[in-house]
């Protein structure tokens, strides 16, 4: 059987004219090229080729490409030579940090807790995997770089409010933390890139996961898994449950924040993200995913004093971030002003405390913290009772629900009633027992009136009372009931004297910093919240008003200063807690009493000890002069003779109907007989018979 002749389709034969009439060719096809210059084929169904214009801008485009793969290959290979690859095989250095004063004065040196690295090959299958799922799922599939992660965190940081997320592979990480600084620039992330593929070149996925383990950093200035471990839990990585693996694993994304000695709660939600996303990359099966239990800490005992202030403490956290990774010999600059503390520790020192804890705060209107003491005595107690206590802040709450009433349409000058109130089931009561029946908003605030303070909530309602403390930084949860216009919601210290600071600044909320403006220039978090709101200028000038008459002449006299003055006073149940929060001059301060098990302190209120601390503090930072107190007048002869005593006391005991025979002077006594001793005034006289 001979072989069909092959279809032709270079000109118009007869299977071309069907073939248009059915719509498979939309132009006719070109025609037989001259005899004299060389044919050109033609492309299948009877197109023809690229124009030599297209065919020259793809060869440009081409030749790009290969430039660019060749400057790609020659970078890695210029990296390859000139950084050292054993700083990515060896655990980090330790890094240290030195805390300075706002006037570059040394305060605190901190160096991190570092272990000996781990062999993720020796690591169980559930550690692996767990660091894997929430930080790099693909990590055994891409080169280096994955473009499905980097454009995942692009639509969700540019459609989501949620919160920023991150396209870096664990490679990338590894890259960023042993080669690079923490800037957040364009630069740099080339760099990481590049060093990115460098490091899958020269290592194995095994060691890279190895090396990222050994120096990632798990909060609490702690380097690495095995020191991790270690810290939180007391064991070694090789013996972590999934349980504890998974908690390590979520603080890898914010450890500052979710170190789990200072916030459990948000470690243990982190906790959950982790287990879920092993669940969903088949790490894990339902069933064991529902079997991990909330991670239970067993934190180590530090064999070593901490180094530094209650201070140091808070802002170490926001320095290690700012300083950036795992680099040495890094120091920042804070906020605090070493005057202004050693005003403050004296201030607390001069106080005399023999049981009761003391914490003071003091920052300027716009949130930097100057001074902070968080209790009588570091080295005994480190706790920081200004910053991570939950006090209940009593009368002190009532600067939000006076400036509720005020945004509802009140004055300093309406009249308000208080006399006794029942709410409900509640029956609040003012702390003396003693009611002043109509009387005026402002008259009321400086007496601290409970039973006002409740009626004004009821009336203008609990949800815009917690707006107001929304509004000027309080975070702590607020119950939804009238009882907290008495302050019967824990809150720190730290933001209840923002909050005040808020009213100094004319504007809200305050959001306290301990670092130098220079140092957390790039805090994209603070921009992401946003500016501030000013009040209003009627609101403002009022709430003012008020708390100067506190001082003035209500519950805050013993606050009382040459220069203009605000604050307000506060007691909670059975004196278990006392503050003076307010501001002069420059400086807005807050000043708590109590005991740290939340015992009664019988006798102790926010207008007795607190106060005078708060004014002795104040006296010494703002340097300020007390006037002398009045003179006394005095006789210019205070000689008195001793006819003129015998003579006064004759005249008390006549007046006391005692029948006594009163010597009178004379040369002497004679020598058998001895002189009647004569009372004093204040050993007092014997009651006359029958009393």
């Amino acid at each position: 059987m001979t072989p069909e002749p092959a279809i032709e389709v270079r000109g118009a034969g007869h299977l071309a004219e069907p073939e248009r009439s059915r719509g498979f060719f939309r132009r006719s096809p070109p025609p037989p090229p001259p005899p004299q210059e060389p044919e050109e084929p033609e492309l299948a169904g009877g197109d023809a080729g690229p124009p030599p214009r297209a065919r020259n801008y793809w060869r440009w485009v081409t030749r790009g490409i290969g430039a660019l793969i060749i400057l790609f290959v020659l970078a890695v290979a210029w990296l390859a030579l000139t950084a050292p690859l054993s700083k990515s095989l060896q655990p980090p250095a330790p890094p240290s940090i030195t805390l300075l004063a706002s006037d570059g004065t040394p305060i605190a040196r901190r160096g991190a807790v570092i272990a000996d690295p781990v062999d993720a090959a020796k690591l169980p299958d559930h550690v692996r995997d767990a660091f894997v799922a929430i930080e790099d799922r693909r990590f055994y599939g891409h080169l280096g770089v994955d473009p499905r992660g980097i454009l995942r965190a692009m639509i969700h940081n540019a459609t989501s409010d949620g919160g920023s997320q991150g396209g870096s592979t664990i490679t990338q990480q590894l890259a960023k933390n042993a080669f690079l600084t923490q800037d957040r620039t364009i630069t740099r992330k080339m760099r990481e890139v590049l060093i990115a593929f460098w490091l899958e070149a020269w290592l194995s996925k095994e060691e890279i996961l190895s090396r990222y383990l050994s120096n990632v950093y798990f909060g609490d200035n702690v380097y690495g898994l095995r020191a991790a471990a270690r810290h939180y839990f007391s064991t070694d990585p090789e013996d972590l449950t999934i349980s504890q693996a998974t908690l390590l694993a979520g603080l890898v994304q914010a450890p500052s924040r979710l170190a789990p000695t200072g916030n459990l709660k948000g470690a243990r939600e982190r906790q959950k993200l982790v287990v879920g996303a092993m669940v969903d990359a088949g790490l894990l099966s339902e069933a064991e995913g529902d079997g991990v239990r909330p991670a239970v800490l067993k934190v180590a005992k530090s064999k070593e004093l901490p180094n530094g202030t209650y201070f140091a403490d808070w802002v170490l956290p926001q320095a290690r971030d700012r300083a950036g990774g795992v680099s040495t010999e890094q120091t920042v600059r804070t906020t605090l002003d070493s005057g202004i503390q050693r005003a403050a520790e004296r201030a607390v020192a001069a106080a005399g405390l023999r049981q009761s804890q003391v914490a003071l705060v003091a920052m300027r209107p716009d949130g930097r913290v100057v001074a902070m003491v968080g209790g009588r005595n570091y080295r005994q107690s480190p706790f920081n009772r200004a910053t991570q206590a939950r006090r209940q802040p009593g009368s002190t709450f009532k600067l939000f629900v006076y400036l509720a009433a005020l945004r509802s349409g009140m004055s300093p000058d309406t009249i308000v009633d208080d006399s006794p109130v029942t709410i409900g089931e509640w029956t609040p009561a003012n702390s003396d027992g003693r009611y002043a029946g109509k009387i005026t908003l402002r008259q009321a605030f400086a007496k601290s009136s409970n039973v006002v303070a409740a009626r004004l909530t009821a009336e203008i309602g609990v949800g815009r009372v917690i707006r107001a403390a929304r509004d000027l930084g309080i975070s702590t949860p607020i119950a939804n009931e009238a009882s907290i216009a008495l302050g019967t919601s824990g809150v720190s210290l730290l933001e209840l004297t923002a909050a005040y600071a808020a009213v100094a600044n004319g504007s809200y909320p305050v959001r306290p910093k301990g670092l130098s403006d220079e140092e957390a220039a790039d805090d994209w978090l603070a921009l992401r919240l946003g500016g501030a709101t000013r009040f209003g200028a009627r609101e403002l000038d009022d709430m003012r008003s008020m708390l100067a008459s506190v001082i003035e002449g209500g519950t805050g006299r013993s606050a009382r200063l040459p220069v203009p003055a605000f604050g307000k006073s506060g007691t909670t149940q059975d004196s278990r807690d006392a503050l003076f929060v307010g501001y002069a001059g420059d400086l807005v301060v807050g000043v708590w009493l109590g005991n740290d098990d939340n015992s009664p302190n019988p006798g102790l209120s926010g207008s007795g000890i607190p106060a005078r601390i708060w004014r002795d503090f104040m006296v010494r930072a703002l340097d300020l002069k007390l006037p002398p107190p009045p003179p006394v007048e005095e006789p210019e002869d205070n000689a008195m003779t001793l006819d003129e005593v015998l003579n006064g006391v004759e005249m008390f005991i006549d007046g006391s109907e005692i029948d006594t025979d009163v010597i009178r002077p004379r040369e002497g006594f004679p020598e058998d007989e001895t002189p009647v001793p004569v009372p004093m005034e204040d050993e007092g006289l014997p009651p006359p018979p029958g009393e």
